[in-house]
């Protein structure tokens, strides 16, 4: 688990694919003080397994699927990439629950200053609009972040000046693939109603459904 405050820019080393199958090396410092293989670290909001690590960097490897669900393919050695460690135990949650599954990638289609704030608005997957909430969170390339205006097909977020300097969104420029993750909360909400209104239906409880069916 993770909260989206991005902790230090890594580096791709290197990039080794064997077809949609990646072993990669990122360069970095900070959040390796305390590294152990086996870790989880999220990058660009991607939970990865740490499989080895150097005093300057680690490795990790990404499965076919993270690759196609995700901007990993946009990736290549030199780019720049948002690094978190896994929250620990008692750690303080500054941003939002995280949970390094990425339910899908939008499209930066604006970017734009507007005196210290730097706005970004993107186009997500159609069928995770329902998860975009009014000052609701968002987790965009892993970065905590509160979803300031939603419109039509599309969402907006804002960058303070220290979200600009310590992640890499504020480099991203419009046609930019971002991979989202929704918030958690939403989704389990969403699970459940589906559930009850299933075990309602099962039973033949009274709904709304079964009373437009009756005519009503």
């Amino acid at each position: 688990m993770f909260t989206g405050i991005v902790e230090e820019i890594g580096r791709i080393k290197q990039i080794i694919a064997k077809g949609q199958a990646l072993s990669i090396t990122i360069a970095c410092h900070r959040i390796l003080t305390d590294v152990s293989i086996g870790d989880s670290i999220a990058v660009n909001g991607i939970c990865l397994t740490v499989t080895a690590y150097q005093t300057n960097a680690f490795e990790a490897d990404v499965m076919p699927e993270t690759f196609r669900s995700t901007s990993f393919s946009e990736l290549r050695a030199g780019s720049l990439v948002n690094l978190e460690r896994a929250l620990p135990l008692g750690g303080r949650l500054g941003g939002h629950l995280v949970s390094g599954h990425i339910d899908g990638t939008g499209i930066l289609i604006k970017k734009k200053q507007e005196e210290n704030a730097i706005w970004l608005d993107i186009t997500p997957p159609e069928d995770l609009m329902k998860y975009i909430v009014l000052k609701g969170s968002v987790a965009l390339d892993g970065t905590s972040l509160t979803v300031s205006s939603v419109e039509g097909n599309q969402f907006s977020v804002s960058l303070i000046p220290h979200t600009a300097e310590t992640t890499i969104l504020a480099n991203k420029q419009s046609g930019d693939r971002i991979n989202i993750e929704c918030d958690l909360l939403a989704k389990y909400v969403e699970n459940l109603l589906i559930s009850n209104r299933t075990e309602a239906r099962e039973k033949g409880n009274l709904s709304v459904e079964k009373l437009m069916e009756m005519g009503y």
